[in-house]
């Protein structure tokens, strides 16, 4: 089994708590939960919407990275997500879910379909704040750079802070 797979989760539209538990464990029916990050409140990226909720989740599984993004994508549709064409690859909009695989092991997958590492991991607060949480001495296979020195060269400022309820 593998052990060095991190999913980002974001969710802004309808009950965002919910949201994060519901598809916490539609994750749990398709591969075995290490370590969830806590959830965090942050600002839109890349467009004006309510605040998001974003966090990591560690996983296992023996599916294959593709196999993996199937599922997720599964995940997302059942729960109300409907992805649009890539026309746009640039346009970012509110979604009730969201979810992408950031890190698979030390991999490197680049296709049409998937891009592991994650492209905008290093750009991205929202995503290096909860993952420093959980591996902050992981590896980035590609930039060779630690989780907490990505988050340290983060030019991102948007605010993100532990979400409490």
């Amino acid at each position: 089994m593998d052990k060095y797979i991190y999913l980002s989760i974001g969710t802004n539209k309808g009950d965002r708590i919910s949201n994060s538990k519901l598809v916490i464990k539609k994750i749990s029916n398709i591969s075995n939960i290490i370590k969830i990050s806590n959830f965090y409140k942050t600002q839109s990226w890349g467009f004006s919407a309510d605040y998001f909720l974003n966090f990591i989740v560690q996983i296992q599984t023996k599916l294959l990275p593709i196999d993996l993004l199937n599922e997720l994508m599964k995940i997302e549709q059942q729960m109300g997500r409907n992805r649009k064409p890539h026309l746009n690859k640039n346009k970012y909009e509110s979604r009730i879910i969201d979810i992408d695989i950031l890190f698979f092991n030390d991999a490197i997958i680049e296709t049409d379909k998937l891009c592991v590492p994650h492209q905008f991991i290093s750009k991205r607060k929202f995503v290096l704040e909860p993952l420093n949480e959980l591996a902050p001495n992981f590896v980035h296979p590609k930039l060779n750079k630690t989780v907490e020195q990505l988050l340290n060269d983060c030019k991102d400022q948007e605010k993100v802070e532990i979400y409490e309820s």
